[in-house]
């Protein structure tokens, strides 16, 4: 499931091959993509001959500007964007394809097909569809650290997965921050203390940082997401066996040892 580092990773592909470039031609393959009442003809009117801009990332959400409308895309469980040569033959999940001046597609590519593409016609409706989420994990501070894990007492993975209170992060990223700051995903966020919530802010700060360079949450050797997905998988820090179960309602992975579930 794309998550911030992934996000983050679309983003520079749009940095990188579509800003300054003209869309030149906008084909919609599959309008099952397109989200909010927009229809493929609206869409490509509205981006047919516009210059793409500075691309924007707000958690999971990545913002295609230009001088006028915007393109928001939300990746859902598989989507990416790629860029490929306009010759070259779409691959079989690509649902909209965006040719540019240079002779290069960015292309839109999802499965399943749960997420997909908004249009914003203003700054302002930009802000209203970003409205619900909260602030970007990347760039948190501890005093909005401790403004999401505060209100209403909760599991803290179900706290951290919420994007209304921190935007960003998933299910592979928050196993990962909570293996690193040694805490059991199912620790309720009213029995944290302030040693705790420090842990989380620099095990948070590290993972990203890290997951953010490599443009996904990269399975080391030395990481949890290295190990999750092995049969008897162990933990890289104990070596004690790996626990699995579903906490948030998520597939969740943690070291029973140095992650101890909580009293009572």
């Amino acid at each position: 499931m794309p998550e911030l580092a992934d996000v983050e990773e679309y983003r520079r592909v749009l940095d990188r091959c579509g800003r300054g470039h003209r869309v030149t031609r906008v084909e919609v393959t599959d309008a099952g993509v397109l989200r909010g009442g927009l229809r493929a003809r609206r869409l490509r009117d509205a981006l047919t001959g516009a210059r793409i801009g500075r691309p924007e990332r707000h958690g999971k959400w990545l913002v295609l500007h230009t001088g006028g409308p915007a393109v928001l895309l939300h990746f859902g469980m598989t989507g990416q964007l790629v860029s490929a040569p306009a010759d070259e033959r779409p691959a079989a999940h690509d649902r909209v394809l965006f040719t540019l001046d240079d002779g290069r597609q960015l292309r839109f590519r999802d499965q399943r097909k749960l997420k997909g593409l908004w249009l914003a016609p203003t700054p302002g409706e930009v802000d209203r569809l970003l409205a619900d989420q909260g602030p970007d994990a990347l760039s948190l501070t501890r005093e909005q650290l401790d403004a999401a894990l505060g209100g209403r007492p909760r599991q803290l993975k179900a706290a951290l997965l919420d994007q209304s209170r921190i935007a960003g992060l998933g299910n592979l990223l928050t196993d990962e921050v909570l293996w690193h700051a040694r805490l059991h995903p199912a620790h309720r966020t009213d029995r944290l203390d302030r040693a705790a919530t420090g842990r989380i802010s620099r095990s948070l700060k590290q993972v990203l940082r890290i997951s953010v360079r490599a443009g996904r949450v990269p399975p080391r050797g030395s990481w949890l997401t290295g190990h999750r997905d092995e049969p008897g998988g162990t933990c890289p820090r104990c070596g004690h066996a790996l626990a699995h179960g579903r906490i948030a309602g998520r597939g969740t992975v943690w070291c029973p040892r140095d992650q101890p579930a909580p009293a009572g």
